[in-house]
C-alpha cells in the first residue's frame, strides 16, 4: 500500500510540472509567434495587403477545406501541396527570374557569376527582416513586390474557376470556384503569403533561422535544416535507446510477483446485466456502422488521388469533394473509436459498482441518441457548408473548421463536450460505490475515474481557439486536444480498464495491477505530456519548442516497447483455461493493440518524430503511415477488443458467431499491414528522397504526387483496402447477427441465459 501510495505522489508530481512547462512554452508560443503586420507596402508606398486581409485570409482558407484541402505549415491533407511551401518557391523563382533580368534579358544567358550574385541577393532579399514594429509595417522592393502579385495572381485563380487551371485543380482533387467569391480570394492569397514570409523571414536578432526554424526546405533562399535540429535529433536517439535500455532493466531486475492461477469458471459467466448495462448495445451497433462509413469514406478518398474530382469516371465531387470525404473519414474515425471507449466505460461501472444507480438507463439513452445527433448534424452542416459556400461565419459555429481531426462546428464541440461532461458522471455515480469502498481494485477503479474526467475536462481544449486566433496558437490548442485528449488520457483509461477487466477475470492480481498502472501512467504522461511539442516545431514556435519536444517525443516511446511483451503474456495467461476460449478473440485484439502500439505508433513514429526527420517527411505519406498504424492498429483496436468483451457479457454465448471473429481479426491486421507497409510507407520513402533533394515544394506538387510511381502505390492499395474492408464487413455482420433469433431472450438477464445455454 506504501509503494502504491508513493507512485500516486509521483504521478501527481510529473503531471503538475508536466502542464506547467506545456503552459510554460505555450505562453512562449504566443510571445514570440510571427508577427501578423498591419499591411505590407513596397518602398515606392503601394499596399498589398493589410493585416485584416491576412486574418480574414486565414478564416477564408478553413472555411474552404483548410486542413482537408492541402495544408499550411506541413499541417494537413496530401493530395494537394502545402501552400506555404509551395508560395514560397513560386515567389523565389519569379523574383529569380526579374533579378537575372537586370544582367540580361535572357537570364539562360547569366555567366556562372551572375547566377551566384542574382542567388546570394536573392537570398539576402527574401530572408531579410523588414517588419517594423513601431509602424507594424513589412516593407519588400518594388521587384519582388512584382513577384508577389504574379504569384498571387495564380493563387487567386487556382481557387476560382478560371479554365486554364482546370487540369492543375483537378490534380489537387480542388472543385472550380473553392472560393467563389473575389475578394476572398485576394484576402486567401494574403494569408498563404504572410504563411510563406514567416517561413522565410530571419527572426528578430538570429540571422539564419526563420520564424519556422528554416522550414521548409528550400535551397532557393537557403532554407536548410539548423544544427540545433540535427544536435537534437541526436540527442533524442540517445535517450531512446538509454530509456529501452533502462525499461528493460528494470523490467527484468524487478521482482516479479507470482502469477493468478486462473478460477476454474468464467467469474462474469454468471453475472446479470443491469438495464443501463444492456443499454449500451446500441452504441455498439454504431460503432460497426461508423466504421464501415470511415472505410467508404477512405477508399474515395484515396481514389481522389488518382482521379481528383471523379471515382472510377463517376463525377461524384459535385455532392462528394474531397474535402467532404476526407473530413468525415477522419472525423468519423475518431466518432466510432472514441464511441466504443465510452460505451464500454457505462458497461463495467455498474459491473464494478455492483449497484444500479437510479436513472442510470435514462442517462446512458439519452448521451447515446446526443452522440448520435452530434456525429449526424456535425457531418450534415459540414457537408452541406462545403456545397453552398456558406461562408467563414456558418464554418466555425456549424459547418467545416477546416483543422484535421477537430473540424466540426464549435456548436457541434460545445455539444460534445456536455456529453463528455455526462458521461464522466454516470461513470462516476455508478463507480461510487466502489471507489468509497477499500478493495484491492480501488486504485485501478480510481484511475478508471480520474482519467474519464480529464477526458471529459480536457475536451475543453477544443473551445480555446476563435475565429481571430493567430494560426500558431490555433496549432498548439488543437494538439493539446489530438495529442492529449486521445494519445494521452483515452490511452490511460483504456489500459486500466483492460488491467480491470484481466482481474475481473482472475488473470492478473488486483495488488500488482495497481501498482503497474500508476507506474505505467507516470512513464507514459512523463513522455507523452511534452512529447505534445514534436508536432509544433515549424508552427512559428522558438527553438526552445525542437528541444523539449525531441526529448520527450523519444521518452514518449519508451514504454511502447515493453506493451507488446505485456499483450504476448496476457495472451499466454489465456491459454490452457477452457472457459477463457470464449475471450479468446477481444484478448487477440488486445495482442494485435500491443504490435501496433511497438510497430506502428513506436517504429514508424519514432521514424518522422526526431527534428531532422520531420524537417523533410512531415507532412508526406511517412506520416500517412504512422497515422494508419497508430489510429487504427493501436486505437481502432483497442476499441474492437473492448467492444467484443461488452458483447460477450450483454448476449448469452450461444448467440454469437464467432466463426465471423476469425476472418474479422485477419482481414483488419493483415489489410492494414498491407496498406501500410505496401503503400503508404514506400510512397513517403519517394517523397521523402524527392523533399531531400529539391525541397518540400517537390515532395508535394503535381509532378510527384501524380508520378507513375506515385499512383501505382495509390494501386497498390487495393489488396490492402479490400482485405481491410472484407474483414470490418464480417465484423459488422457479427455484431448485426446478434439482433436476430435470439433477441427476444434478451429479457432473461445474461448470467442466467449463458448458463442455461451450458
Amino acid at each position: 500500500m506504501r509503494n502504491t501510495t508513493s507512485l500516486w505522489r509521483w504521478l501527481g508530481l510529473v503531471f503538475v510540472l508536466s502542464f506547467g512547462a506545456l503552459g510554460y512554452l505555450g505562453w512562449q508560443i504566443y510571445l514570440s509567434a510571427p508577427p501578423i503586420p498591419t499591411s505590407v507596402v513596397t518602398t515606392s508606398g503601394q499596399v498589398l495587403f493589410t493585416g485584416e486581409q491576412v486574418q480574414h485570409g486565414q478564416q477564408v482558407w478553413l472555411s474552404s477545406g483548410g486542413q482537408q484541402q492541402g495544408s499550411v505549415w506541413d499541417h494537413g491533407a496530401y493530395v494537394a501541396p502545402d501552400w506555404s511551401a509551395d508560395w514560397l518557391h513560386r515567389e523565389a523563382e519569379a523574383l529569380q527570374v526579374l533579378r537575372g533580368k537586370a544582367y540580361a534579358s535572357d537570364p539562360a544567358s547569366l555567366t556562372a557569376a551572375e547566377k551566384g550574385a542574382v542567388a546570394a541577393a536573392l537570398k539576402e532579399e527574401m530572408r531579410r527582416n523588414t517588419y517594423d514594429p513601431q509602424t507594424g509595417q513589412v516593407t519588400v522592393s518594388d521587384l519582388r513586390a512584382q513577384a508577389i502579385r504574379s504569384v498571387a495572381a495564380h493563387y487567386t485563380a487556382l481557387f476560382g474557376d478560371a479554365p486554364s487551371l482546370a487540369k492543375l485543380r483537378e490534380q489537387y482533387a480542388m472543385r472550380d470556384g473553392t472560393v467563389p467569391a473575389a475578394a476572398d480570394r485576394e484576402d486567401l492569397a494574403a494569408f498563404i503569403f504572410w504563411s510563406s514570409w514567416s517561413a522565410v523571414t530571419d527572426r528578430p536578432g538570429e540571422a539564419g533561422l526563420s520564424y519556422t526554424s528554416n522550414w521548409p526546405h528550400e535551397p532557393l533562399v537557403g532554407n536548410t535544416m539548423t544544427t540545433s535540429a540535427a544536435m537534437w535529433s541526436m540527442a533524442s536517439i540517445i535517450l531512446l535507446l538509454a530509456g529501452i535500455a533502462a525499461m528493460l532493466w528494470l523490467h527484468g531486475a524487478g521482482k516479479h510477483e507470482e502469477e493468478a492461477a486462473p478460477p476454474k469458471a468464467d467469474p462474469l459467466l454468471n453475472v446479470a446485466a443491469t438495464p443501463s448495462m444492456k443499454a449500451t448495445r446500441k452504441y455498439f451497433f454504431a460503432v460497426a456502422g461508423l466504421l464501415l462509413l470511415q472505410i467508404g469514406m477512405g477508399a474515395i478518398t484515396a481514389h481522389y488521388a488518382v482521379e481528383g474530382n471523379s471515382f472510377f469516371g463517376l463525377p461524384i465531387s459535385e455532392l462528394l469533394p474531397y474535402v467532404v470525404s476526407r473530413t468525415v473519414h477522419t472525423q468519423v474515425g475518431v466518432f466510432w473509436i472514441a464511441t466504443a471507449w465510452l460505451a464500454t466505460g457505462l458497461y463495467i461501472a455498474p459491473l464494478l459498482g455492483g449497484k444500479e444507480p437510479k436513472f442510470q438507463k435514462l442517462g446512458v439513452d439519452f448521451l447515446f441518441w446526443a452522440l448520435i445527433a452530434i456525429v449526424v448534424g456535425s457531418t450534415f452542416t459540414g457537408w452541406l457548408g462545403t456545397l453552398q459556400h456558406r461562408g467563414v461565419d456558418f464554418s466555425f459555429w456549424l459547418g467545416n473548421q477546416g483543422l484535421e481531426f477537430t473540424s466540426m462546428g464549435r456548436i457541434w464541440q460545445v455539444l460534445l463536450f456536455v456529453g463528455l461532461i455526462l458521461w464522466a458522471v454516470l461513470l462516476g455515480r455508478a463507480l461510487w460505490p466502489a471507489l468509497k469502498t477499500p478493495s484491492e481494485s480501488r486504485g485501478l477503479i480510481a484511475m478508471v475515474f480520474l482519467s474519464a474526467t480529464c477526458i471529459g475536462g480536457f475536451y475543453a481544449t477544443s473551445l480555446t481557439w476563435g475565429q481571430h486566433t493567430h494560426y500558431s496558437m490555433v496549432e498548439y490548442w488543437r494538439w493539446w486536444l489530438v495529442h492529449l485528449w486521445v494519445e494521452g488520457f483515452f490511452e490511460v483509461f483504456a489500459t486500466a480498464v483492460i488491467a480491470l477487466l484481466f482481474t475481473k477475470l482472475g488473470l492478473i492480481r488486483a495488488s500488482s495491477a495497481n501498482r503497474a498502472i500508476v507506474a505505467e501512467t507516470i512513464v507514459f504522461l512523463f513522455g507523452g505530456i511534452l512529447g505534445t511539442l514534436h508536432h509544433l516545431y515549424w508552427t512559428g514556435t522558438p527553438t526552445s519548442v525542437i528541444a523539449v519536444g525531441a526529448v520527450f517525443s523519444a521518452l514518449e516511446v519508451v514504454p511502447l516497447t515493453l506493451i507488446g511483451l505485456e499483450a504476448l503474456q496476457n495472451w499466454k495467461r489465456s491459454q490452457g483455461v477452457a472457459w477463457l476460449a470464449a475471450y479468446k478473440w477481444p484478448v487477440l485484439c488486445f495482442v494485435a493493440v500491443g504490435f501496433w502500439n511497438t510497430v506502428g505508433a513506436g517504429l514508424l513514429g519514432f521514424a518522422i518524430n526526431p527534428p531532422a526527420s520531420l524537417y523533410y517527411v512531415q507532412g508526406l505519406n511517412m506520416t500517412a503511415a504512422h497515422g494508419h498504424g497508430a489510429l487504427f492498429g493501436v486505437y481502432g483496436m483497442l476499441g474492437i477488443g473492448l467492444m467484443l468483451f461488452c458483447l460477450r457479457g450483454l448476449y448469452a454465448r450461444h448467440l454469437h458467431a464467432d466463426g465471423l471473429l476469425k476472418p474479422a481479426y485477419w482481414g483488419l491486421n493483415i489489410g492494414l499491414a498491407l496498406m501500410v507497409f505496401g503503400s503508404l510507407l514506400p510512397a513517403g520513402i519517394y517523397q521523402a528522397a524527392a523533399s531531400i533533394d529539391k525541397g518540400l515544394w517537390y515532395a508535394r506538387s503535381a509532378e510527384v504526387v501524380h508520378s507513375a510511381f506515385m499512383e501505382s502505390m495509390v494501386w497498390l492499395r487495393v489488396p490492402g483496402d479490400v482485405a481491410f474492408a472484407a474483414g470490418a464487413l464480417c465484423l459488422a455482420v457479427y455484431v448485426l447477427r446478434l439482433l436476430g433469433p435470439g433477441k427476444r431472450r434478451l429479457a432473461v438477464p445474461v448470467g442466467a441465459a449463458a448458463t442455461a445455454a451450458r
